[in-house]
């Protein structure tokens, strides 16, 4: 009776390519040419007798079945590496799954990577996003970065940075604001993932918060988006929003208001003593910076 498990230079591809969301992307990272990729995919999807990418014009997405299959896929790969390393020293390349929400990658991580990156260049590192508990269930990572109640998460982890919540809006709008009872005639958009958000931010400036109209969104990315088209009022969460603020043409709308949040940040993994070189690596990077960001 024949195996069915694949080739591992199929399992190398797929990876690849469930990873970029692209079959030429995929190509570019393993020196193949786009057909050579969709080629193997489609073998691996003749072996399983089942199709792991739905196809788009520019770009491919992974079936239920493909979903599936990725963790398993990447962890096989990974304890082929770390088993690889062990016995024969380091591999001019490591690769590295991080997982974080996605405002902190947004505002915090992505001015910091290119640091990393130089520092670490043989580390080829995938980072994914994600917003809401669910998201981070059931998918293979070395490290997840999480907002929250770090026990929902993981085992064992490090906490990294706190928030800040005060009132934004654009400019025109900002400045009509005088006093916390100024917000009421607008819309306040709420993010419905947090828990610290405007209750939070009226009740600890023992404020009443009246029958404030709200608009709910689920990541303070498309708040501040909104509030920059005139919607209403977004609560910025300093430091991770204040680049998208920033980039939305938002300012505060009253600066001496700002309420310290209930639940900071933090890097999830599995084990201290177990963390593979790389994520150890990152890990240590990653607490430097965020204490930089802290204390800017």
């Amino acid at each position: 009776m024949s195996s069915r498990i694949p080739s591992l230079n199929w399992l190398r591809v797929f990876e690849a390519a469930a990873r970029t969301e692209s079959f030429a992307r995929a190509a570019v990272q393993l020196n193949m040419s786009a057909a050579a990729v969709s080629q193997q995919v489609k073998a691996l999807e003749t072996r399983l007798g089942t199709p792991l990418f739905h196809r788009h014009a520019h770009a491919v997405t992974l079936t239920e079945a493909g979903r599936a299959y990725l963790p398993s896929v990447q962890q096989s790969l990974l304890m082929l590496e770390t088993a690889t390393t062990g016995l024969f020293g380091e591999t001019r390349e490591q690769r590295l799954y991080v997982q974080s929400v996605l405002l902190f990658a947004h505002g915090i991580l992505a001015k910091g990577l290119s640091a990393f990156q130089a520092r670490h260049p043989d580390i080829n590192l995938s980072l994914s996003t994600g917003n809401i508990v669910s998201d981070f269930a059931n998918r293979f990572t070395d490290l997840q970065i999480v907002f929250g109640n770090p026990a929902l998460f993981g085992t064992e982890g490090d906490e990294l940075i706190r928030e800040v919540l005060y009132p934004v809006a654009p400019p025109a709008i900002a400045a009509q604001i005088k006093t916390p009872q100024d917000l009421l005639s607008y819309t306040l958009i709420e993010v419905s993932t947090h828990r610290a958000s405007w209750p939070h931010w009226f009740e600890t400036l023992r404020l009443p918060a009246g029958q404030a109209q709200y608009f709910f969104a689920d990541n303070s990315i498309m708040a501040a988006e909104l509030s920059a088209s005139g919607l209403g009022i977004a609560l910025a969460r300093a430091p991770a929003s204040d680049r998208i603020m920033g980039m939305s043409g938002l300012v505060p709308c009253l600066p001496e208001a700002k309420v310290a949040g209930q639940e900071a940040y933090h890097l999830i993994y599995p084990s201290l003593t177990t963390m593979r070189t790389p994520a150890r690596m990152f890990r240590d990077w990653l607490l430097d910076y965020s204490t930089a960001v802290q204390t800017r």
